[in-house]
């Protein structure tokens, strides 16, 4: 396969999954077996975390005028409140991912842990749907729950399939959030996340292989088709919550993680 079309076809599964909750770090692994590039540079995890880095634009672009709201109101209390919540969140989350870092935490080669991960949340998104049947959710982000959304965060990098979004939409669902309050926090949380994410795997790449290793045209072909990708599919999935519940998410990651554990054993 050409190599530009690869960059197109994982830029598009990047777009689509990174905020569906449906793990986009287990869809690339799942494509990449399939494409069969030319450029290692395709698999490297600067591309991975760059077209990653183009779909938090997209969230940016949707969230425009909440984020314009952060910039000229942030010493109003309640977007100060929520600003430190979201800092607070982003530092649970930075702390923890350079332990695991020092761990030697790395992507899994097979398919058979990412299956697994997409099985089981998907389950516990059936079974919490099932739980907030007749309940309604809250709008007001405690700190508690700010912190455990970042904690979650963890989660989906310890265990790859998890779904950064889908944990952390799933914990604030727990915790009694509104479906709208929590894709939101989940969300904006990814912009300083996936950034920093995008930063330092730059920054190491760079360091070790020096900046004529970058395939610049890959990345661009990549970061633009996330970016426009993403952004049609959060803007979908902010007006499909007003009146869906997770459930369809839940069955999809069931089948997948089935289907995967049967063909890709």
């Amino acid at each position: 396969m050409q190599d530009w079309l690869a960059a197109i076809i994982l830029g598009v599964v990047e777009g689509i999954t990174e905020f569906l909750p449906v793990s986009s770090t287990g869809h690339l692994l799942i494509v990449e077996k399939f494409l069969h590039a030319d450029s290692a540079f395709l698999q490297s995890e600067l591309f991975n975390v760059g077209i990653q880095t183009g779909a938090v634009l997209a969230v940016i672009l949707n969230f425009k005028l909440r984020v314009q709201g952060f910039v000229q109101n942030w010493k109003q209390p309640e977007t100060f409140d929520y600003l430190t919540k979201l800092f607070g969140a982003f530092c649970v989350t930075a702390v923890g991912g350079l332990a695991l870092k020092k761990a030697g935490m790395e992507l899994p080669e097979t398919v058979g842990p990412v299956a697994w991960a997409t099985l089981i949340g998907g389950v516990l998104f059936l079974a919490v749907e099932r739980w907030l049947r007749g309940k309604t959710g809250v709008e007001q982000i405690t700190w508690s729950v700010a912190l455990a959304i970042g904690a979650a965060q963890l989660l989906a990098a310890a265990f790859p399939g998890a779904s950064r979004s889908g944990s952390t939409i799933l914990i604030a669902l727990i915790l009694g959030l509104s479906r709208p309050r929590a894709i939101e926090f989940s969300f904006l949380l990814g912009v300083p996340t996936l950034i920093a994410a995008g930063g330092l795997s730059f920054v190491k790449h760079v360091k070790s292989e020096g900046l004529g290793s970058v395939d610049w045209l890959l990345f661009a072909i990549g970061f633009v088709t996330a970016t426009i990708t993403a952004f049609i599919t959060v803007k979908w999935l902010l007006r499909f919550v007003q009146s869906h519940t997770f459930e369809a998410f839940g069955w999809y990651r069931i089948i997948l993680g089935a289907a995967l554990l049967l063909f890709f054993r």
